[in-house]
């Protein structure tokens, strides 16, 4: 009676067992591959970082850091057995205990409110399943449980869970959790942060340290007991780490280097090579040809130059105007502080109190400065580039309560009043051997305005193109001794009649390619490139690698009239500097995966600087890692041509529009200055033969920049802020004289070959020219006529010019 009793309970038990052998079995063919775990790769964020390996940005919207097993501290996996698997070293897998639990909860609820998962099950859940709560998903994980255990050791599921695990904050892994949490290593965290990092995966948000600081003390507190529980730590651990108060805070990383604009540029090509989704985590290591010395040169003499515009045109008053001030408690300005953009060097402040004498402004955080008359004396109004107000007489004139300021410590340590330039700039600079970027500024901070005027800036270049066109002359068969006529010209155009003028409205009359280059003559370049034809000229300059399309198809092209970005025409003056050669521009030297494994290592077209300029005996030639002389650059030019240029370009500073570089007091330094119509853009292009710096000074808006400020003015002074520093451990260098050159005494007024010593000068001329100096298309000169002396007045001056 009894065995009929259990037929039937036995018999159901046989066709459960039969069912869930079939749903297992069915499951079982859809499983993952195991061994698939193996190819998976940790994401990790991208970094950039300068050529000696200091980090300028990371950018990666998850943080992950992979560490190998032997690196885990032995305590920190004991947190996490302890809290989340305390029989992991001892099952296969499956804890049937905890599936007994979980069940049990199950049938008491109605729902899955527990899960029962060991460590190897969550392994299986994370990498390979969905956190849906359903009995197929739960199975699923149990089979794939088996496998791994069955496949990999425990060290190696442990480490796959420790790598791969939330932690909240977009922090996966345990080595970037204690990074940005607490950074640190794993091996320096202390006893209660590995408890506190074993309480985040159960409920990253909820047990978050920054977040909800009271149930995350909660739940470390619970993990230590457990710890102590289980024998991990002793007593004396155990009462320390208890009581140690929460040291969590938000990491940032540490920047080494800030330099935006070039940081931005490298994760853009970046992005361009790897896509959007593996840029950001494949932990690339992307290391760039910038010198930090000269990117800190760079950022300081571009701030400083156009700091030294804006204290010239005035003040543009308050950023913004905080209304009802006195309403607003100190979180409230905090708050309204924060919003601003941060500008380095510029701290932003608002007025609080002003009267006659001094105003008070709060920076934030519960700091104050204080504002004297000395402090806002600069501050003239703005009215228009060419007018400013009168000198503030009473600190209220130049600030009111409610004002949002900026302020900037002077050298003796006082803080002024200032603001951000409304004016912009560029300032880029590479290595003419190679192209190599080694500094590049895109403007006054990028915090303010990410826009990149070094690289997406089209501006007119102004007379700095013109060497480009005096090149192309020489390359036609005129010379340095060659004369250009600087006498008035006009011709009919679209727009009426074209009349070009020079700046200083004046006629030299007949003079040398040389002095109209040092001197800037707009109607001597005029005259020339009528002469050797426009369509002629843009064919030639194509050779220093700007597109056709940038250069009108007429004779105003000579003056600048198209349009480049500051990296095309510090391209252009390269091949001035480097003997002839065309280089490419380029940042990223080489890309690293995360493991250190080289991707990509560039290998840019070199120039033969060695047969360009005299090297010092005892000076070394260092090369870049894995660089070598191959693959040359292109020619552009002829290296004679590229000889007479550099020589004339050093008289645009020895006595043409740039003197003022005369007080680097280097004799290997040349350049040329650029002004475009009414100021807009203000220019200097300049080099010594180991580095090419090309600044730019001008409004975004295209207005008019002032009186006075030619490219002699505000580029050049930036400029020769930057290569005084970026120079002083450079030796100065000699240009080796090419082959086929003879040296050929000319007459400075007639450009002629003479003999007379007096009045003359000698130029290199190409071989095949020397009897040619004057060129295909001689001009020859003629002696002014004496003027006859005036007969004597006999009616008032005001009469003769009446009539």
């Amino acid at each position: 009676m009894v065995s009929e009793g259990l037929a039937i309970p036995f018999d159901l038990a046989l066709i459960g067992a039969f069912g869930a052998a079939v749903v297992l079995s069915a499951i079982e063919a859809d499983l993952p591959q195991v061994d698939a775990l193996a190819e998976i790769e940790f994401e990790e964020p991208l970094r950039i970082f300068t050529a000696h390996g200091a980090l300028m940005a990371e950018f990666g919207v998850q943080r992950r850091r992979a560490v190998a097993f032997e690196e885990i501290p032995p305590l920190l996996i004991n947190a996490f057995v302890s809290v989340e698997d305390s029989r992991y070293f001892e099952h296969s897998g499956i804890d049937m205990i905890g599936l007994a639990r979980a069940a049990v909860s199950v049938a008491k609820s109605g729902e899955a409110t527990q899960g029962g998962s060991t460590i190897t099950m969550q392994v299986a859940r994370n990498f390979f399943l969905s956190p849906d709560k359903t009995i197929k998903r739960k199975l699923t994980e149990i089979l794939l449980a088996w496998q791994l255990e069955a496949r990999l050791s425990k060290e190696d599921i442990l480490s796959l869970y420790l790598n791969k695990i939330f932690f909240g904050h977009r922090s996966y892994g345990v080595a970037a959790a204690a990074e940005f949490y607490y950074q640190k290593t794993l091996n320096d965290l202390t006893v209660a942060e590995m408890a506190m990092l074993a309480g985040l995966p159960k409920a990253p948000s909820a047990n978050n340290p920054l977040s909800n600081p009271e149930r995350a003390l909660e739940r470390r507190n619970f993990i230590l007991e457990r710890m102590h529980g289980f024998g991990y730590i002793d007593d004396t651990d155990f009462l320390l780490a208890s009581t140690a108060p929460l040291s969590a805070r938000r990491y940032v990383p540490t920047i080494e280097l800030r330099a935006d604009y070039l940081a931005e540029m490298a994760r853009q090509e970046i992005v361009q090579r790897y896509g959007e989704e593996d840029a950001y985590r494949l932990g690339l290591r992307v290391y760039t040809t910038v010198d930090e010395r000269l990117q800190l040169e760079a950022d300081a003499a571009l701030r400083k130059g156009l700091m030294d515009y804006n204290q010239r045109h005035g003040y543009h008053g308050p950023e913004a105007t905080v209304e009802d001030i006195a309403a607003k408690d100190v979180d409230a300005l905090d708050a309204i502080l924060a919003a601003r953009p941060r500008v380095p060097g510029l701290p932003v402040g608002v007025v609080t109190s002003a009267t006659s004498s001094s105003a008070e402004v709060y920076l934030g955080d519960g700091e104050v400065r204080t504002l004297g008359l000395s402090q806002v004396k600069w501050a003239r109004r703005f009215k228009t580039e060419n007018w400013r107000g009168e000198a503030p007489r009473r600190v209220t004139d130049a600030v009111a309560v409610g004002d949002v300021i900026r302020l900037r410590e002077a050298k003796a340590g006082e803080w002024v009043l200032a603001q951000v330039p409304k004016v912009s700039g560029a300032l880029v600079a590479l290595a003419p051997e190679d192209g190599a970027i080694r500094a590049l500024s895109g403007g006054y901070a990028f915090e303010w305005s990410k826009f990149n005027r070094a690289v997406d800036a089209k501006r007119q270049p102004g007379s700095t193109f013109k060497p480009f066109v005096f090149a192309a002359a020489l390359s036609k068969g005129y010379t340095p001794a060659s004369l250009v006529k600087d006498e008035r010209f006009e011709m009919p155009s679209a727009n009426g009649m074209w009349r070009p003028k020079n700046a200083d409205g004046k006629f030299m009359g007949p003079i040398r390619i040389r002095v109209a280059l040092s001197k800037s003559r707009n109607l001597a370049i005029v005259n020339l490139i009528n002469r050797m034809s426009v369509d002629y000229a843009r064919e030639y300059i194509q050779n220093f690698g700007f597109a056709l399309d940038s250069m009108p198809p007429d004779m105003s092209m000579a003056l600048g009239s198209g349009s480049v970005v500051p990296i095309e025409l510090a391209r252009g003056f390269a091949v001035f500097a480097n003997g002839g050669y065309r280089v490419l521009p380029y940042l990223i030297d080489r890309i690293e995966d995360a493991q250190g494994n080289l991707l990509f290592d560039e290998q840019p077209p070199r120039a033969c600087m060695d047969c360009w300029i005299e090297t010092e005996e005892e000076e070394a030639r260092v090369l870049p890692v894995g660089a070598s002389d191959d693959p040359p650059a292109p020619r552009a030019i002829d290296p004679r041509i590229a000889f007479n240029m550099d020589s004339m370009l050093k008289d645009v500073i020895e006595s043409g529009t740039a003197t003022r570089a005369k007080r680097l007091q280097r004799d290997d330094i040349a350049g040329k200055t650029g002004t475009t119509n009414e100021s807009r853009d203000s220019w200097f292009a300049g080099y010594q033969p180991r580095l090419v710096t090309v600044v730019w000074v001008g409004r975004d808006d295209n207005k008019p920049l002032g009186r006075g400020e030619w490219g002699g003015t505000a580029a050049l002074g930036i400029w020769m802020d930057f290569m005084e520093e970026a120079l002083a451990d450079i030796p100065v260098a000699t240009i080796k004289q090419p082959e086929g050159m003879v040296p050929v005494r000319i007459s400075l007024r007639s450009g002629e070959k003479t003999n007379s010593k007096s009045d003359s000068r000698i130029e290199f001329i190409r071989d095949e020219y020397q009897l040619m100096t004057l060129g295909p298309d001689p001009v020859k000169y003629a002696a002014p006529v004496a003027r006859k002396t005036a007969p004597r007045r006999t009616a008032p001056r005001m009469l003769d010019e009446l009539f």
